[in-house]
């Protein structure tokens, strides 16, 4: 049977409080987005999407960044853990690359006068996204579910080249994208109430994706515990 990795009341206990704040903090973040942060004086009402885009684009980065390390890690060992906690991330960041996609179409249709347009780094991105889809894919056609593992972790390590290509395309390539006015060695180039509310909504989706990281990886630990307790029972079959 697979191993428990957490003891279950203790860790049930901390991972509520997790939610419940991490809950509460998104929707304060929100009401910051609408209420407090001022309104972009070239860009329109339309900018507020640069709040979700924003932690959708790092939180995309940090999952392929645990499918990376976990899959190196996985290959080394065999430790099924790692390989839990790749897939686990593997999934939220599929989602979070879709929101970067998503938001980002929203975004540039009234700025770019298009839904989509052929910018190295929405290009780049959208790679991410068949990257991660492959990943999926190979799990799900790959009949041996230890050597489907194996390939996902090899890919998953390959993959990852394309995260420095997307945060360095707008400086490799002439792009539709601005340059960063974030991180910058002169400092943000945005006004203050903006600059709190970014970081105040980046502190709340990272909680919150430590929470759903936790549920999901709690998910795949009782999937390969039935796996196992199935093989064990209709394996001579």
């Amino acid at each position: 049977m697979a191993q428990r990795d957490f003891p279950a009341r203790g860790w049930l206990n901390w991972l509520s409080l997790l939610g419940v704040a991490s809950f509460a903090l998104v929707a304060f973040s929100v009401a910051m987005i609408f209420l407090y942060a001022p309104s972009d004086a070239t860009q329109g009402e339309v900018q507020r999407l640069f709040y979700l885009h924003l932690p959708a684009a790092w939180l995309a980065y940090v999952s392929f960044f645990i499918i990376f390390v976990s899959s190196i890690v996985y290959l080394l060992r065999g430790t099924a853990r790692w390989d839990r906690l790749a897939r686990s991330a593997a999934e939220l960041g599929f989602i979070f690359t879709t929101l970067v996609l998503l938001t980002g179409s929203i975004w540039g249709r009234p700025i770019w006068g298009t839904w989509w347009t052929w910018d190295a780094r929405l290009t780049t991105t959208l790679i991410l996204w068949f990257i991660y889809l492959g990943y999926f894919l190979l799990r799900a056609y790959v009949s041996d579910p230890e050597r489907g593992a194996r390939y996902a972790a090899v890919l998953g390590i390959v993959g990852f080249v394309d995260i420095p290509i997307i945060h360095m395309s707008v400086r490799w390539w002439r792009t539709l994208h601005p340059q960063p006015i974030v991180v910058r060695s002169e400092g943000p180039n945005m006004p203050p109430e903006m600059l709190t509310t970014m970081l105040v909504t980046l502190v709340a989706f990272g909680l919150l994706y430590v929470f759903l990281l936790a549920i999901k990886y709690r998910i795949e630990t009782a999937r390969d515990e039935v796996m196992t307790l199935r093989a064990a029972l209709y394996g001579g079959e």
